[in-house]
Parts: C-alpha cells; sequence; structure tokens
C-alpha cells in the first residue's frame, strides 16, 4: 500500500506538471512520460535542481536533464535509468521521479515528505497563476549595481512579493512582505525605469525595463502594501 501511494503521489506530481509553463516549454502529460520525447527546459532558466533545489556551481553540482520529463536536475537526483518508448526502450538517464513513475520501483530517499518552507515555490507554477510577474533588477544600497531577476505576486500570496534568480527556478531565493511599504516614483535615470518600495529606514529600489512595466509593478505593489488582494481587473468587475 506504501508503494502504491507513493506512485500515485509521483504521479500526481506529473499531472501538476501537465498544466505547462508560460515561458513556452511543452509539458508532457502523465500517460505520455517516456512514449513521447520531452522539450528540455533551457540552461540559463534555472539556478538550481528542479528536484532537490540545490543551487548549481560549475563545479560541484552540473546541470543535466532528464530525459523523460526535460527537467534541469543535478547528478544526484539524475542517477536513474529507465527504458524510454520514444527511443526504442532503450535506457536512459532520468530524474528520481521519472524513474519511480516510469518502472514502479519505490526509492528508499525520499525527499518529498518534507515540509515546503514559504520560498519553496516554484517560478513558473506562480507566473502562471499571478497577480504580476516580469523580470526586474534590484539594486543594492548604493545603486550602482544589483540583482537581476523573475519577480512574482502570486494570486494565492498577493500580499507578498517573491524573487527568483530565473524564471523556471523552484525556489525563490527571497521574499518582500508589501504590506505597509510606500511606492515611489523615480525620476528617469541614464534610461533606467527607476521606482523604490519604502518603509521606515528599509528601501528598496527597483529598475524596470519600460516605463510601461513599471507603472504596472508600482499600481500592484501599491494595491499589495495597502492589503488589497484582487487583480486590477478583478477590481473593476466589483466596482461596477
Amino acid at each position: 500500500q506504501d508503494a502504491i501511494d507513493r506512485k500515485e503521489k509521483r504521479s500526481e506530481t506529473f499531472k501538476a506538471a501537465a498544466h505547462g509553463l508560460e515561458t513556452g516549454t511543452s509539458a508532457l502529460k502523465a500517460e505520455e512520460l517516456g512514449r513521447r520525447a520531452p522539450q528540455w527546459v533551457r540552461d540559463n532558466l534555472v539556478t538550481m535542481c528542479m528536484r532537490c533545489k540545490e543551487p548549481f556551481s560549475a563545479i560541484m553540482r552540473r546541470r543535466h536533464h532528464c530525459r523523460a520529463c526535460g527537467y534541469v536536475v543535478c547528478a544526484r537526483c539524475s542517477d536513474y535509468k529507465a527504458k524510454l518508448h520514444y527511443d526504442e526502450n532503450r535506457l536512459n538517464r532520468v530524474c528520481q521521479e521519472c524513474y519511480v513513475f516510469l518502472t514502479g520501483h519505490v526509492v528508499l530517499e525520499d525527499r518529498e515528505g518534507k515540509h515546503k518552507g514559504i520560498l519553496e515555490k516554484g517560478a513558473a507554477e506562480i507566473s502562471g497563476r499571478s497577480l504580476l510577474c516580469s523580470s526586474l533588477q534590484l539594486l543594492d544600497k548604493n545603486g550602482k549595481g544589483g540583482t537581476r531577476g523573475w519577480f512574482v505576486i502570486p494570486q494565492d500570496d498577493p500580499l507578498v512579493l517573491y524573487i527568483y534568480a530565473a524564471p523556471q527556478d523552484v525556489r525563490a531565493h527571497t521574499s518582500i512582505p508589501l504590506l505597509g511599504y510606500q511606492v515611489k516614483d523615480l525620476p528617469q535615470s541614464d534610461s533606467r525605469h527607476l521606482f523604490q518600495l519604502v518603509q521606515s529606514r528599509q528601501v528598496y529600489t527597483f529598475v524596470a525595463d519600460t516605463e510601461e512595466l513599471k507603472q504596472r509593478w508600482m499600481r500592484a505593489m501599491a494595491r499589495s502594501a495597502v492589503g488589497i488582494t484582487l487583480s486590477e481587473e478583478e477590481g473593476e468587475d466589483a466596482d461596477s
């Protein structure tokens, strides 16, 4: 029974993944896993293993692709082999989840049982149901450099801004609770579209790619800062 429960849980994982990603990845249905070649997630869209969430590095943790689902995974999470129908039933390197799903074998090590932390929300998953998501740059305190990443305000957690290093990372590297902040517009500087989140002595300065995107983020953050949890469209429908 335990083996059956584990296999069903893995099956649900792939059914959820089959909804597709905004970044253009072609998702496979659970019943197509191993029967059709997946479209690989591009290396530059992730900075960490899409299974165990450990960050990649050039030496210690290299990127590999699961030949069944196309996810980018580390060596430890792809240390399995399964026969794939689309490759004439030859053994291919697959991730642990695909190995369990395709073979029915139970792997003793089970990381799925761990409780998901507040940052363990997949970027692609919550981007698909977000109030707003896009690439932004968060400047450091001296305003000269900063971090460019993928920023998301999810519909199911609309008072928090999640910051990912890449748009398909499976874990955010930080989050900012938006409630109580003030949104401040800044004049354009060196063709950079700047705005800030300000609360007491805490200041975050952002750079958007366009003025239109900057205004959208300012509106979304201002609504979250005062506790409005609906999207602009939903708010307009309610007013009418």
